[in-house]
């Protein structure tokens, strides 16, 4: 059974298990397949682009998003809270806690909230995918266990920088992990601030790119 990994640009990722798609936060790169689930999690347009999700969805497509999503995407969205889980056939769902606390729009205004978004918790094939959506590292990460793949913001500004997320992933201790939301960073500092100190694997892909998990 295929299992693999397209980063399709930014914090936007294909997940192919089988025959089964998943997308999450589709935005950017080019969505030839259509999709069997897919997972927002946030309302900035670079993360919810609703023109995506319509030209990518089935009739029997699957879309979770965050409530403020919802009147922006034709058809039934459904929404889950940090702690919530959700089945999709063979598919597990849990959303956890995305949010700065570091970053700010203005004093005392982060850019992610914490009542903002959402990570997801993405479990199919013996695998969990972590994608962590926009924000700090939080200690929230601390607690997250048993995770083969986590995807992982490094751009700084809006969310972790390549210093921040090597220590997110130092302290979620994946077996493998894919930087993204790159901004202007350099995927390479992140790479040898993971691999100098650990034993997890840092897959860099360039957008398009497939990656498939053993």
């Amino acid at each position: 059974m295929v299992f693999s990994v397209r980063w399709l640009g930014h914090a936007s990722f294909q997940i192919t298990v089988g025959s089964k798609n998943i997308y999450l936060d589709p935005y950017q790169g080019t969505y030839r397949d259509k999709a069997d689930l897919i997972l927002v999690t946030h309302s900035h347009h670079d993360h919810c682009d609703e023109a995506k999700i319509e030209n990518t969805r089935k009739d029997d497509t699957v879309v979770i998003a965050p409530a403020d999503c919802a009147p922006r995407i034709d058809g039934e969205v459904k929404s889950l809270k940090p702690g919530g889980k959700l089945r999709v056939g063979d598919i597990a769902i849990e959303a956890v806690s995305a949010y700065n606390y570091r970053r700010f729009r203005e004093p005392g205004v982060p850019f992610h909230p914490k009542d903002l978004g959402v990570g997801y918790l993405v479990t199919v094939g013996g695998k969990t995918i972590y994608h962590a959506g926009d924000t700090d590292f939080i200690p929230e990460m601390e607690k997250l266990g048993n995770i083969y793949l986590a995807l992982l913001p490094s751009g700084g500004k809006y969310t972790m920088d390549s210093s921040d997320a090597a220590e997110a992933a130092l302290a979620i201790e994946p077996e493998e992990v894919i930087p993204m939301h790159l901004l202007t960073s350099d995927p390479r500092e992140f790479k040898e601030k993971v691999e100098s100190r650990s034993s997890i694997k840092v897959i860099l892909l360039e957008p398009g790119e497939r990656y498939e998990l053993d």
